[in-house]
């Protein structure tokens, strides 16, 4: 399970999803892609899950593709310091 640091929100928008962290005040911004992962993240999804809602969502993404993508972020989050451990 995925869960976000409590200093940080996450604000859905057209276009994906903004995350803040308060602590810092720094801004970081996702995709319609990163939003999708990040609502299955947020459902208590992992990184399959996640890639399975990738596919899902979009036409033609490989599930090998989706995983990769779901997983880069999640890494990315975490070495952000916006996800828990």
């Amino acid at each position: 399970m995925v869960e976000l640091a409590a200093r940080v929100i996450l604000t859905e928008t057209e276009h994906g999803t903004v995350l803040l962290d308060e602590h810092t005040g720094r801004y970081w911004m996702t995709n319609a892609t990163g939003r999708t992962v990040l609502r299955s993240f947020a459902a208590g999804g992992t990184v399959l899950d996640a890639a399975a809602a990738l596919c899902a969502a979009h036409t033609g993404v490989t599930m090998d593709d989706a995983e990769r993508d779901a997983a880069a972020l999640l890494e990315q989050l975490r070495r952000s310091g916006l996800v828990l451990p």
